[in-house]
């Protein structure tokens, strides 16, 4: 939830241990988890209440399919296939045009 690593954890315990004491520690730890669990309570409730889940759901789905739409639209395979199919046109032009000579027109 808030991303801290071990090191940090342990300069916050570090620092609440001065800052608090070693007597009164163990009472702030478990205030302060009272008060981040009922926090958690409250905001679990509001987006029960409010429908943020089945909100946020539907973008995700909406997202899936946007993408999938641009996926599946995406010209530039079909081009990249063009431009392959081309070239090996070319190629194959040349091929058969090496051993061939041109005549060369005179003037009229």
């Amino acid at each position: 939830m808030f991303n801290i690593g071990f090191s940090e954890l342990i300069m916050i315990l570090l620092v609440a241990f001065v800052i608090v004491g070693p007597k009164d520690l163990p009472k702030v730890a478990r205030s302060l988890g009272r008060t981040v669990r009922s926090i958690r309570k409250m905001f679990d409730e509001f987006k029960d209440e409010a429908g943020l889940d089945d909100t946020i759901n539907e973008f995700k789905d909406i997202q899936r399919d946007i993408n999938t739409t641009i996926h599946e639209v995406d010209p530039r395979k079909d081009i990249q296939d063009v431009k392959t199919d081309t070239q090996k046109a070319l190629r194959e032009a040349e091929q058969s045009t090496i051993g061939k000579k041109t005549p060369i027109r005179g003037k009229d």
